[in-house]
């Protein structure tokens, strides 16, 4: 049984494969490598034993996407990791955005059709209930306009989905809403590795602790918080890839209530922006030079989730805590080999 991971060689793609490999699947691997790197392949090897397929491959090309469906012909179901991810960027490059990230899911359910594919999970986001009136959020959240182009091309991939499931009701489909990934697995052999000046809080944090960067912008200290930083959920890297693999598990199973479905994949604790730099200073006894500037564009005030309803029906939690989480990125900062002493 194999399963086609779009992005699989990405952050969160590379750690599902891993999860993968190891619940005993056979993995492909369709990625780009524009902001990922092919060694990751060899982690994901020195982890499981098992070197996963891999196809070079621009998603946005159908003619190129259909090629991955013709030589694995036994593919059957896809986790689509594939897509421009950094809030700030998305509001100045929005046709990049819309451009990939539309189009690629397009061109993956035009291939399921096509190759009768029956079962899809998509990497989705919290970013689609925007600044929520009532916090934590469930699944029953009314979603609101996006704050940034990215959300709001999750928001749209969701609307492609629902009508795509209404008009071809054999297909059974799952977006897993996320929130903050963070960490690396803590065999140290995968974790974030962006390619030049990184998007996300924490590789930002280690490499400014390592000393690569100057020191951390921490955007904005006047929100209607307890510290007047922006609050976020901040889910450990292996709990959410394990939430793949119980949804994956799930549609292969027959388990789904409904051909389409959503899951808040969370902690259910939010945390400021400066608790966790504390919370990371604890965890490794390093100090994190950083400065308060200006509010980012597109950035939310606070949200966290409500995970009742994935834990009861995906019989998934989230098990790390964020200290231990926070270590194993610190941990991977320093295998990288870049840590100045």
């Amino acid at each position: 049984m194999r399963i086609l991971v779009t992005g699989g060689t990405g952050f969160i793609g590379s750690h599902t494969v891993v999860e993968l490999q190891q619940a005993g699947y056979n993995v492909v691997i369709a990625d780009n490598l524009i902001n990922s790197n092919i060694e990751v392949l060899d982690g994901i090897e020195n982890i499981t034993g098992v070197r996963p397929a891999f196809e070079k491959v621009d998603l946005t090309d159908i003619t190129a996407t259909k090629e991955i469906f013709k030589k694995h012909k036994d593919i059957t179901a896809i986790i689509h990791f594939a897509a421009l991810k950094a809030v700030g960027e998305s509001v100045g490059k929005p046709l990049e955005y819309y451009g990939n990230n539309i189009n690629s899911i397009i061109n993956m359910l035009t291939c399921m059709r096509e190759f009768d594919v029956r079962n899809f999970v998509f990497s989705s986001s919290c970013t689609v209930y925007g600044q929520a009136d009532v916090l934590p959020v469930t699944e029953q959240t009314p979603k609101k306009k996006a704050e940034s182009p990215y959300g709001n091309t999750k928001a749209i991939c969701e609307d492609i989905m629902n009508d795509f499931a209404f008009a071809e009701n054999q297909f059974k489909m799952i977006a897993l809403r996320y929130f903050n990934p963070i960490g690396a697995h803590p065999s140290s052999q995968i974790g974030e590795l962006p390619n030049g000046t990184p998007n996300n809080l924490i590789p930002y944090i280690t490499q400014t602790v390592a000393g690569i960067r100057k020191e951390l912008s921490v955007f904005g200290n006047d929100y209607n918080t307890p510290d007047g930083t922006p609050i976020r959920d901040y889910i450990d890297i292996v709990d959410l890839a394990k939430a793949h693999v119980t949804a994956i598990q799930r549609l292969i199973d027959n388990k789904n209530k409904s051909n389409i479905e959503y899951f808040n994949i969370g902690t259910g604790t939010g945390v400021s922006v400066l608790e966790l730099i504390e919370t990371f200073e604890k965890a490794t006894g390093r100090k994190v030079p950083y400065k308060i500037t200006a509010r980012r564009a597109g950035d939310i005030e606070k949200i966290w989730a409500d995970t009742t309803f994935a834990n009861r029906e995906l019989g998934w939690k989230a098990e790390v805590p964020l200290s231990e989480s926070l270590l194993n990125a610190w941990k991977w900062q320093e295998k990288l080999g870049s840590l100045k002493l």
